[in-house]
């Protein structure tokens, strides 16, 4: 009983995404390859784009054309080269920052710090981001509607989704949002964001070829949710921080690859 109602209650925290900014986009389709990313590379060739994990819920992508994107841009864990483009959450202090480097020429927040829904698609060279609005928990146990984001990667026929601080399982009014992911970039702790139950429920409604966790504790925190994933989906590990991920091939079903962090 109590499992259900904690299901309830995290549909009852999900809200519908605005009408208004549903659109039909069309889907990202792309191919995954496995090849290993130089750090310091200045460009990714044309149908490739680079993916690096820096640690905790902190990525570069990186597009065809040289353009950087950081995830969850902080304080803390920050990769060594400034991005083009941040993006950052703020359920806690290690997904954001107040003080973001003045020459980075887009930073997309998450949430709207004047109250409302954050609303971004930029286009940078050959790259586009765009959000998809979520709910969190706040810290007196209620919740903050809209206070975080997923955010979609899209450069190179491909778009990588960075679920972000996520607290709750999708609406079909997000999936649709979302369209077409070919990486999806998961956060696998199974307390601070979404129980592992429903982040395997979240991950089977996206589909996306390749999934990528983040946001764990250590070997202990990491070792749990592969327990759950390998009953569904093939688990890979790597020994670099960095994949190139192209129209090279596509599983024929999900896969998990961990990355360890830099």
């Amino acid at each position: 009983m109590s499992a259900i109602l904690t299901r309830i209650a995290a549909l009852a925290m999900m809200i519908l995404p605005s009408a208004a900014a549903a659109d039909d986009r069309e889907p990202c389709i792309g191919l995954i390859s496995s090849r290993d990313l130089p750090i310091h590379r200045a460009a990714m060739a044309p149908g490739e784009i680079g993916l690096t994990f820096i640690g905790h819920s902190t990525f570069v992508i990186e597009s065809p054309g040289g353009i950087r994107a950081a995830t969850d841009y902080n304080d803390y864990v920050r990769p060594r080269e400034i991005p083009d483009i941040a993006t950052m959450n703020h359920a806690h202090s290690t997904h954001y920052t107040n003080r973001p480097d003045p020459s980075i020429k887009h930073v997309l927040r998450g949430w709207n710090p004047l109250g409302g829904t954050a609303r971004h698609d930029v286009t940078l060279g050959d790259m586009r981001v765009r959000n998809v609005a979520t709910s969190i928990r706040d810290y007196g146990g209620g919740t903050e509607r809209d206070g975080n984001s997923i955010f979609v990667f899209e450069t190179a026929g491909l778009c990588v989704a960075h679920l972000g601080h996520l607290h709750h399982t999708l609406l079909p009014g997000h999936l649709k949002l979302l369209g077409r992911i070919d990486v999806v970039l998961v956060p696998v702790d199974g307390s601070w964001t979404l129980d592992l139950q429903g982040m395997m429920e979240v991950l089977t409604a996206i589909n996306a070829p390749l999934i990528v966790p983040m946001h764990y504790f250590g070997p202990t925190t990491l070792n749990r949710f592969l327990e759950q994933a390998r009953k569904s989906w093939p688990v890979e590990f790597s020994d670099r921080s960095s994949v190139v991920v192209s129209r090279a091939t596509l599983p024929e079903s999900p896969k998990v690859l961990v990355l360890p962090g830099q």
